[in-house]
């Protein structure tokens, strides 16, 4: 079986004795960078694309790819991500890695399809202001950013285009047009469909920052949104009804030419001690939006839904199952998260992640340590063991290959 059917027969069917698929989600930029100088053998480094595409795709890329004095030559920034397959490709203008996945022989990654699904036409990027320590720039989604260039992290927001009914208003009518939604596909779309109709790989709609959290609060700035959940109700159901419309208008297409295996909703709305917003708010502003949603999905043949979520997530879980998602990941142990207890108390969920990626540096005996319950949920299917977020650089090379390899083993004969 290749990659892409092994992955729906672990995934659709709960098969145990098939293997699941060999992932990481992702490592930090410095990972990969000290990773190289520990051993790696490199024979294709992640490369940055300084291509503007999508917001999916090309967010950030202004701001990974401007000049900065703490980046090494060939070197990626510090704390950029670099994708392994449980983190799709492409996304935020994260490059992909190769060199760990022929390392390993881990299994080739999962793909987005890119899609506009912000505002079209998308901002042009632009930058107001630049020094050697930061830029502030507006991105190709509107929001104003800032970026710190020593840390080289995701850049904060520092003013987003949805402020108020006002500015939504002038937002929908000049950029989120019904009548040509086929401008949001890729240009070669008759190459894009005969290249993904041959493929041997897992392929994905939605993902960042598509979501009934995620996308508000990325255009809208956390705490304009927080306050608007009680002082404007109305304008955040019409955001997420003219979203919800035109994402299933944009999916018709492509979904009329392509078959795709799964579904990835972005939200980001826990933190270590729970969700972020009450479950009543989850009820009136997602719920009914998940639900339209997810029926049109399944009525259209991707049966696999994934939420993206850290923190502890676990009292939201049956909202999310009710709202008809299949999936979640990254369940971050350090929040609380319990792979084990989930799988008990959720046996028809799947699930992706679950590892506590910074015990991995505490050496041998634990890495044993924490592959135990990885061991249990395996044998109960439905399972796609990695990191439970990006890599850290304080894992070094020489843990990382015990840990992988044992995992794989793991994998292999589970």
């Amino acid at each position: 079986m290749n990659t892409r059917e092994r992955f729906l027969e672990t995934m659709l069917n709960f098969s145990s004795d098939k293997a699941t698929m060999k992932w990481e989600f992702g490592y930090w930029g410095e990972t990969i960078n000290k990773w190289y100088k520990e051993g790696l053998k490199e024979n294709e480094r992640p490369q940055l694309s300084d291509e503007i595409t999508t917001p999916t795709a090309s967010l950030y890329s202004t701001a990974w790819n401007s000049n900065n004095k703490y980046v090494d030559e060939n070197e990626l920034p510090s704390g950029i991500a670099v994708t392994g397959g449980g983190l799709y490709n492409p996304t935020q203008g994260f490059p992909l890695d190769n060199d760990v996945r022929e390392y390993f022989n881990m299994d080739k990654s999962q793909k987005l399809l890119n899609l506009n699904l912000l505002f079209q036409p998308m901002f042009k990027p632009e930058v107001l202001e630049e020094t050697e320590e930061e830029l502030k720039y507006k991105d190709v989604d509107g929001v104003t950013r800032i970026y710190l260039k020593e840390s080289a992290t995701i850049p904060s927001g520092w003013e987003w285009p949805i402020k108020d009914k006002e500015s939504w208003e002038k937002l929908k009518s000049e950029r989120l047009s019904f009548e040509n939604i086929r401008s949001r596909l890729p240009e070669n779309w008759g190459e894009v469909v005969e290249e993904y109709n041959d493929r041997d790989y897992p392929l994905a709609l939605g993902g960042y920052p598509q979501g009934y959290f995620g996308t508000l609060a990325h255009l809208m700035g956390y705490e304009e949104l927080f306050i608007s959940y009680y002082d404007n109700p109305d304008l955040l159901h019409d955001i997420l009804k003219t979203f919800t419309d035109l994402w299933i208008a944009v999916y018709s297409e492509v979904l009329a030419d392509i078959d795709v295996d799964l579904f990835h909703f972005w939200e980001d709305m826990s933190f270590g001690s729970g969700s972020m917003i009450s479950k009543e708010h989850i009820r009136e502003f997602m719920l009914p939006y998940y639900k339209k949603m997810t029926d049109f999905l399944k009525t259209n043949g991707v049966d696999l839904i994934f939420i993206d979520t850290d923190g502890d997530c676990m009292d939201i879980i049956p909202l999310f199952i009710e709202g008809g998602i299949t999936g979640m990941y990254p369940f971050e142990v350090n929040c609380g998260m319990d792979i084990v207890k989930v799988r008990e108390k959720y046996p028809d969920l799947v699930m992706m992640g679950g590892i506590p990626k910074s015990e991995i540096a505490k050496g041998k005996s634990k890495i044993d340590e924490i592959l135990k319950p990885v061991k249990k949920v395996l044998e109960s299917g439905g399972y796609i063991p990695f990191g439970d977020h990006l890599i850290p650089p304080e894992v070094d090379f020489e843990n990382f290959k015990y840990y992988r390899r044992r995992l794989n083993d793991l994998i292999e004969n589970s």
